[in-house]
């Protein structure tokens, strides 16, 4: 078996613009076959455009891309007949209960018709929505939807599956069961390339990240080799009281002498060190200030450190619109793509 046999995604040198704007400039990405690959970046790094191009929603302005051995461009059918993308929001008939959706989209590809409704009810079950499935989608909670879009992806199994920021608006208990989801699509069989903005989804899903930023893959590996290029070791914090985390990061800055990352957790707060032997004292800074401290430890540095230490500021804390809608001239070949995929599924 060739190397390139091995890999789902190939891309080289990879550029799309808007207008003056390239959302996409210059990316470079070696996705394995088998596993989940994660495409980390905030909002604007160009992640979803990038997807789109990989799914030939997009014509690429510049560079190359093959999706399982097809260029993107020339042999756009052969892509298609074996991916699924998966977006930022839900694309089923929100008139339509979550039964005659799958049926709907069974049929479309191929199904007989007591094949699709065994396909539904398969797939209602296995994602924890048979209650629901007699239901208007639109009646479906945040965390539903995003189940049964996934299950859409899924009427024919593809051997690739595009998952745009799957998470996003969801809570915890949400978030945690379409984690699950993904994870048993890849004990069956399926390379899922993930886009995600959250640093914990990455570090909990992905076997290797590429870290995105204004379009550019800036930092690419395991979670373990990106958070040794960080160096050293970090102190995590978690405090009583959130009130109390802005006088803990003055004084822990001051103590230690770098600067503090502000976690996601509004009660937690992490340092990076180099040398271990100031942060006794950054603690005992802490208990003299009265602020109120639950717990610590000093490890591994978490994602939070690695993406500020790749780009000087957090994650999230970024100025740059979303990647650019579908209009114009974009809109028009998305349009274009998806009558090629509904013939082909006809």
């Amino acid at each position: 078996m060739t190397l390139g046999d091995q890999l789902a995604v190939e891309v080289s040198g990879l550029v799309k613009t808007f207008g003056k704007t390239r959302a996409v400039d210059g990316v470079d990405l070696m996705v394995p076959a088998g596993g989940v690959y994660g495409v980390l970046g905030p909002n604007g790094a160009g992640k979803t455009t990038t997807i789109r191009v990989l799914a030939t929603l997009l014509a690429p302005d510049g560079g190359t891309a093959r999706v399982l051995g097809h260029d993107v461009v020339r042999e756009a059918d052969a892509v298609r007949s074996r991916v699924s993308l998966t977006g930022q929001f839900a694309s089923l008939d929100e008139d339509l209960s979550g039964t005659e959706n799958l049926i709907l989209l069974a049929r479309l590809q191929g199904y007989g018709r007591s094949d699709a409704k065994k396909r539904a009810a398969d797939l209602l079950g296995a994602f924890d929505l048979t209650e629901a499935a007699g239901r208007q989608v639109k009646t479906y909670s945040g965390g539903m939807r995003r189940r049964i879009d996934i299950a859409a992806s899924i009427v024919v199994t593809p051997d690739l599956l595009f998952l745009d920021e799957p998470t996003t608006g969801l809570d915890p208990r949400s978030r945690s069961q379409v984690w699950d989801i993904v994870r048993a699509l890849v004990a069956g069989g399926t390379t899922v390339l993930l886009t995600t903005q959250y640093l914990d989804e990455a570090d909990q899903l992905a076997d290797r990240i590429a870290v995105i930023e204004h379009g550019k893959v800036i930092a690419e590996g395991t979670s373990g080799e990106l958070k040794a290029k960080v160096g050293g070791g970090a102190l995590h914090v978690r405090l009583r009281d959130a009130a109390q985390r802005p006088e803990a990061a003055r004084l822990l800055t001051a103590a230690l002498g770098v600067p503090v990352t502000l976690e996601s957790d509004p009660v937690a707060l992490s340092v990076a060190v180099s040398d271990a032997e100031p942060v006794p004292a950054g603690l005992a800074e802490l208990t003299r200030a009265g602020v109120r401290v639950s717990e610590f430890a000093l490890g591994q540095p978490s994602l939070d450190e690695v993406f500020f230490a790749l780009t000087g500021h957090p994650a999230g804390d970024d100025d740059a619109a979303d990647d650019q809608p579908l209009t114009g001239k974009s809109k028009r070949e998305a349009k274009k793509a998806a009558k090629k995929a509904k013939e082909h599924a006809a």
